[in-house]
């Protein structure tokens, strides 16, 4: 599929605003669904119209996870996923003339916290608490959906590209000095550039056999120790180990005071793309070095700005 019609649901965050950028670089013409007047529907709105005669939909709606889960929080982070995804299927099955496949935003925090094994599609193995309630009930919205339309899960680790994201704040710590191991630097980071979260999502729309649960990760995660070295490498000019450590304690207080979770974080998520290997899908950044130092050339020097939820 080289052009055609594309419906982008809660695209105005760090990977929707460069996702339809992409799209409509390479031709496509993009409907958006979201909060506000600039979208063509709003949720709001009876939302089969704007479907109809799509070749594809992708929905990436969800109220951002950099916060404390409070009870309103985490009502927000559950519904912003359930009640979207629930009124988008209710909507497909009103279409006359369907998308062929629909795209939900899902996560790589589905997966237990691990270090002994990588957790692919087939033999992965869910873990438990909040954020993999919220990932398990947002699946079965998408599954149990009442269309036959192709549906596949994106299962995305954490998404790496300039000007947001989880890097903005990586970036600001290395630059500060803040930059050695956190918590005990053992963790595993499953990550991908942002360039292949749109080069998955492209192979995924043209390959009709892709259905399911797909996880989008490099093949090559690294240890949290690892990491930090690297964003300090590129971003912060200084010698992998000159980085001052964050130990556990430091970061359940830190986000305390920036209002966010320390499991963002210390959580071991070691996610495997068994699909995308499968199925041939040629990274652009394999390897976290490349994928950094293409990300600094597009980012400037000091302190970024940095958005909490």
């Amino acid at each position: 599929m080289n052009s055609g019609v594309i419906v982008m649901a809660g695209a105005s965050g760090f990977m929707g605003r460069r996702l339809q950028e992409a799209f409509r670089h390479d031709g496509f013409e993009v409907r958006t669904v979201g909060r506000g007047a600039q979208n063509d529907a709003q949720w709001d709105d009876d939302l089969a119209p704007v479907l109809d005669g799509a070749d594809a939909l992708l929905n990436l709606a969800g109220r951002s996870v950099s916060c404390r889960y409070t009870k309103k929080t985490a009502d927000e982070i559950f519904s912003s996923r359930t009640e979207t995804t629930r009124s988008l299927g209710e909507a497909l099955a009103r279409c006359p003339n369907p998308p062929s496949v629909w795209l939900n935003a899902s996560t790589g925090t589905i997966y237990r916290d691990a270090r002994d094994r990588p957790q692919d599609e087939v033999d992965g193995e869910l873990g438990t608490g909040f954020s993999v309630s919220v990932a398990r009930a947002w699946e079965r919205e998408l599954f149990d959906a009442p269309t036959s339309v192709r549906k596949v899960a994106l299962r995305t680790s954490i998404v790496l590209g300039a000007d947001g994201g989880a890097l903005s704040p990586l970036i600001n710590l290395a630059r500060l000095g803040f930059s050695g191991p956190q918590g005990d630097g053992d963790q595993v980071f499953s990550w991908i550039h942002l360039d292949d979260v749109y080069g998955a999502v492209r192979h995924i729309m043209a390959d009709d056999r892709i259905a399911g649960p797909v996880n989008l990760a490099s093949p090559h995660p690294v240890r949290n120790r690892t990491l930090t070295a690297a964003v300090r490498r590129h971003f912060a000019g200084r010698l992998p180990d000159r980085g001052v450590p964050l130990p556990r304690w430091s970061l359940e207080f830190g986000g305390r005071v920036i209002r966010t979770e320390p499991e963002l974080v210390l959580k071991s998520r070691w996610v495997e793309p068994g699909v995308l290997t499968t199925t041939r899908y040629e990274f652009a950044f394999p390897g976290l070095d490349e994928a950094l130092a293409d990300i600094a050339k597009e980012t400037p020097r000091g302190l970024l700005r940095v958005q909490l939820g």
